[in-house]
């Protein structure tokens, strides 16, 4: 579709079915639009962008109302995401300013991003696999058990079980765990796994049977892509927003977290011009979620400068852009979302909760 005033009415037929769920006719565009064009133009130009599967009439007196496709047209377009408001900005910085921890801050994040969209938010913990050594602690539990007390980047904490058929002495126990903090601090866990593996053969052959098991430990902890937890909130508002006959398969499709998992993670990794990843209806290939759509942006490890001062201030924090996600942010809600506003804050909370990941991984 090229013909620019074409566009400009399907854009004004998606935003004001978005805003009164209502079928849109030509005659209410005609007057409160300023196409600059008659209505009788106006209602020949739909029935073009319903001929070409944009829009579609639910019944013959009726006006149109926008299909995926129209949806999908109208989004690609948002080139740009408007910014969220100076008031909205100073409320998430309230809000999530006073996190003691990640995992509070994930939970507020919800609980947050729910309240700006009225949908349902979810926010994913980091996964292991995208995870760097911070620290961890060595800590005998039994006769032949040695725990694990791994700290990574991302606050995560993850603990595991070593066997040994002889316990080291604590000095040997305290000189690998120094050892491995002093070499593997910064490390993919996959990397530290084979930093470690080389230790036991450099004059720590008293400890070589814990440091393999610790090597092994963080090899298995590298492959682990599951996030730790979803942290879901605003299932309550879906009830104001979806027919009763669609509430049970959207039900069905939260209670389904790996399947919410791999799709909010392929569209927070899908690079665009926004940041932010949207799939709606049918494009999420899940049946639970044809009436539904889905907005998702990754938050991880700041590694880039933001183009402009209006990118910087959408948030309060004076963070960086991320290119390296290691989870995500979204919303789910009806079709009929309000894409634009959605899609910033999504991004505004993604935005947020990589300058605390990032301020948590600097050890400040």
């Amino acid at each position: 579709m090229t013909q620019s005033r074409r566009m400009l009415v399907l854009r004004a037929v998606v935003e004001d079915y978005i805003r009164s769920q209502e079928p849109v006719g030509s005659a209410a565009l005609s007057k409160e639009r300023d196409l600059g064009v008659s209505s009788a133009t106006i209602r020949n130009d739909m029935a073009a962008l319903e001929d070409e599967g944009y829009l579609i009439q639910p019944h013959t007196s009726a006006g149109r109302v926008p299909t995926e496709k129209g949806y999908r047209y109208f989004v690609d377009r948002l080139a740009t995401v408007v910014p969220l408001s100076e008031a909205q900005r100073r409320g998430i910085n309230s809000f999530l300013s006073g996190s003691v921890s990640l995992k509070d801050a994930l939970q507020r994040s919800a609980r947050l991003l729910s309240e700006i969209t009225g949908q349902v938010a979810i926010v994913a913990s980091p996964s292991l696999s995208k995870a760097t050594l911070r620290h961890v602690e060595l800590v005998p539990v039994a006769m032949s058990t040695l725990l694990a007390v791994v700290i990574t980047d991302t606050g995560r904490v993850a603990q595991h079980g070593l066997t040994v058929s002889a316990m080291p002495t604590a000095d040997d126990i305290n000189r690998l765990s120094s050892a491995v903090n002093e070499q593997c601090n910064g490390q993919s866990l996959s990397s530290a796994s084979e930093t470690v593996r080389a230790l036991g053969g450099t004059g720590f052959e008293t400890v070589r049977e814990a440091s393999d098991a610790l090597a092994d430990a963080f090899a298995s902890m590298a492959l682990d892509d599951r996030a730790n937890e979803l942290y879901m909130s605003g299932t309550s508002h879906l009830a104001h927003s979806r027919s009763l006959t669609d509430l049970a398969p959207l039900f069905d499709a939260l209670e389904e977290q790996v399947v919410l998992m791999k799709l909010m993670s392929n569209l927070s990794e899908e690079p665009s011009a926004t940041g932010v990843g949207v799939s709606i209806g049918s494009e999420s290939h899940t049946p639970e979620l044809l009436h539904a759509s889905v907005v998702s942006s990754g938050y991880g490890r700041s590694t880039s400068p933001v183009a402009n001062d209006s990118e910087r201030n959408e948030t309060s924090p004076d963070q960086d852009s991320t290119n390296e996600p290691i989870a995500f942010v979204g919303s789910i809600g009806p079709t009929h979302m309000d894409y634009a506003a959605t899609m910033a804050a999504v991004r505004a909370v993604a935005r947020y909760l990589t300058f605390f990941v990032s301020e948590s991984g600097s050890g400040d």
